[in-house]
């Protein structure tokens, strides 16, 4: 069997994105064994909850996230993780200027998702204060990005 694959998700509080994009990829890859995720956040508090929004976006898709608190972005948490994806070019660019021993390990989740890109797509939007329409909309595009992730996670395993 394969080593793990140890995935993580970057966002800024862990409570919207990343927390949506784990708990969604978790669903996605809830058969296999051989796929870690995770989340974290490059100015998270460690311990808060994920946001109302994102927990009734997860509800309506059956996904009850018990136990989820937001973490901060550690080296420790980058050394474990095979791939880590940032939702936006900011998040990427911090990730290479704080942890610059992991960048090849870094990818934008909108690289994935399917769209043509433009300098506005390049980024997986911030839902927070925007109400449940941006939320439902960040939710499409995760679900759109994650199975292109995963297809490219396993054509790049290295044996």
């Amino acid at each position: 069997m394969a080593s793990p694959k140890h995935v993580l998700f970057v966002c800024t509080g862990n409570t919207c994105r990343s927390p949506m994009a784990e708990c969604l990829f978790r669903k996605f890859v809830e058969e296999r064994e051989d796929f870690i995720v995770g989340s974290a956040g490059l100015s998270a508090c460690k311990g808060d909850m994920a946001n109302s929004h994102t927990l009734k976006i997860l509800k309506r898709r059956g996904i009850h996230p018990a136990g989820f608190s937001s973490r901060p972005v550690t080296t420790g948490l980058l050394s474990q993780a095979t791939h880590v994806f940032a939702m936006t070019r900011a998040h990427l660019d911090l990730l290479e200027e704080g942890f610059p021993e992991f960048a090849g390990k870094y990818f934008l989740v909108r690289e994935f998702a399917g769209v043509p890109e433009t300098n506005e797509s390049k980024d997986i939007p911030d839902p927070i204060g925007m109400g449940p329409a941006a939320y439902d909309e960040v939710a499409s595009i995760l679900e759109s990005a994650i199975p292109r992730i995963v297809s490219y996670i396993e054509s790049t395993e290295t044996p």
